[in-house]
């Protein structure tokens, strides 16, 4: 799958829609999971080194945007709808994120949001919960911002990262370097989870918690 992923960035870096296939990737995956936004910004900071295209820069800038935009309509959705109820979230390991979402962003919900932009589909699960649970837009959206900027960044660089590293074979560039970011996830996704079971009492939330909470509730204001 990562060949195929190499092979395609490759050739997808070439074409002038480039920067239009990335965005709607990227701001996709915020309210749709399967969408492997941080694979495509890596791959092609991989790729960029070896053919020349895409810029970094403007490969960065356009991540960062879509990634901010793509956590505001998360944000939107769990305002307005029950997400629980909806077809493309009732599955097991998302159910679940959304569990744990409910849990940490209620204890801290800024760090969470800023920290969740790392794990796929925990981002997805905390900013629909920031928005069921009626956290303050204006507060929402200043992290999604500093959120969506280090984590364009952060991706970037891994990519840039391996490009460097093995400037010869861009294929086996995105592979390290899709690997390593995703191990970088899974890494945060793991200190988290250690840091709320250290700092609060084990707990199973109620996966129609959050729905609920927003008709009652505002968070942060």
């Amino acid at each position: 799958m990562l060949d195929g992923l190499g092979v395609w960035a490759e050739s997808l870096a070439a074409s002038p829609w480039v920067f239009v296939i990335l965005f709607a990737f990227v701001a996709i995956d915020a309210f749709f999971p399967p969408v492997p936004s941080e694979s495509l910004v890596i791959a092609l900071a991989a790729v960029s080194l070896s053919t020349g295209s895409p810029d970094p820069w403007a490969l960065a800038g356009v991540a960062a945007v879509a990634a901010f935009t793509g956590d505001i309509v998360a944000y939107t959705i769990g305002r307005r709808i029950d997400v629980h109820r909806l077809p493309l979230l009732r599955g097991r390991r998302v159910q679940s994120a959304f569990v744990w979402a409910d849990r940490a962003f209620r204890q801290r919900p800024a760090p969470i949001i800023i920290a969740a932009r790392y794990i796929p589909v925990g981002r997805v699960a905390v900013n629909m919960t920031a928005g069921a649970l009626r956290y303050r837009r204006r507060s929402f959206v200043g992290l999604a911002g500093i959120a969506a900027v280090t984590w364009s960044a952060y991706s970037t660089l891994i990519g840039i990262g391996a490009g460097t590293w093995l400037h010869g074979n861009p294929l086996l560039a995105v592979v390290v370097g899709v690997t390593g970011g995703t191990a970088i996830g899974f890494l945060v996704d793991y200190v988290l989870g250690r840091v709320l079971r250290l700092r609060g009492p084990h707990e199973h939330a109620d996966p129609h918690e959050a729905s609920r909470a927003s008709e009652k509730t505002t968070v942060g204001s």
